[in-house]
C-alpha cells in the first residue's frame, strides 16, 4: 500500500471505525424488546434504522402494545443505549496498534462523532484509545451533521491542518463523500454491520481497509 504524503493530521470517525459499536444501533429495539419478555418480529432493525429516537419508543409501545409511556420506552432505550457504550462495546480489532503507529509518526490524531460525546469518551477511556486523541468533536456541538463538512473543518482547524495535510477515516458512504468534496483525502473502513454499499465505499475513498492493520503502512516512521 502506497504512504500518504504531506499527512499532518488524522480525523477518525468512532463508530465502526475505532469502536465496534454498530450493533447496538441494529439490536436496541430487540434488546429493549426482549428485556420487557417480548419477541422482536423479523426485521424489527430495518423498521427502526430511519426512525428517530422518539419515533422508535412511539412504534414499540404501540405496535406491541407496552403499558409504558413513551417517554418511559425513550428512557429505556437510551439507558440500553448509554450502558452498551459505557459497559460493553470494545475496540475495532488493531485501533490501538494503529493510533500508535500514528502518533509515532508523529501525525495529530482527532475524532469526527454523531454520537454522544459521553458515551463515545467513556467507551475509548474503558479501551485504552482516549490517550491517543487530541480532541473529540461531536455533531450535536458543532450544529450540522455529517452531510457537511463542518465537523471535519473544525477538527482540521483544530490541528492547524489543511484539508488537503489531514486523512479522514470513515465507514459511511455518504460522510466520505463529504470529506472527500472538500478537499480532505480519505480511508473508508469496512464493517461487518456498517455501510452496505461496500463497493461505493471503496471505489470513493482514495484507499479501501477490511482491517485497521491495512492503514499502518500509510504512516511512515519519522
Amino acid at each position: 500500500m502506497r504512504s500518504i504524503q504531506d499527512i499532518k493530521g488524522v480525523i477518525f470517525d468512532v463508530d465502526g471505525v475505532l469502536l465496534d459499536s454498530l450493533e447496538i444501533w441494529t439490536d436496541l429495539g430487540a434488546r429493549y424488546l426482549t428485556s420487557t419478555g417480548r419477541v422482536p418480529e423479523e426485521g424489527l432493525a430495518e423498521i427502526l434504522f430511519s426512525m428517530s429516537m422518539e419515533q422508535g419508543a412511539e412504534y414499540l409501545k404501540e405496535h406491541y402494545s407496552l403499558p409504558e409511556t413513551t417517554d418511559a420506552i425513550r428512557q429505556g432505550l437510551q439507558d440500553m443505549l448509554r450502558d452498551f457504550y459505557f459497559h460493553e462495546v470494545q475496540a475495532k480489532p488493531g485501533a490501538g496498534q494503529l493510533l500508535h503507529r500514528i502518533l509515532e509518526a508523529g501525525v495529530c490524531i482527532t475524532a469526527a462523532t454523531s454520537s454522544p460525546r459521553e458515551h463515545i469518551e467513556r467507551a475509548l477511556e474503558r479501551n485504552g484509545l482516549l490517550p491517543y486523541i487530541d480532541r473529540i468533536f461531536t455533531n450535536s456541538e458543532i450544529g450540522r451533521s455529517k452531510h457537511f463538512p463542518d465537523i471535519y473543518d473544525a477538527a482540521a482547524d483544530h490541528m492547524g491542518c489543511t484539508p488537503e495535510e489531514s486523512l479522514v477515516f470513515e465507514d459511511s458512504l455518504y460522510a466520505l463523500k463529504t470529506a472527500a468534496s472538500a478537499g480532505y483525502h480519505t480511508v473508508g473502513v469496512a464493517d461487518r454491520k456498517g455501510e452496505p454499499d461496500q463497493q461505493g465505499l471503496r471505489e470513493a475513498a482514495d484507499v479501501y481497509v477490511r482491517e485497521l492493520s491495512e492503514a499502518e503502512d500509510l504512516f511512515h516512521l519519522n
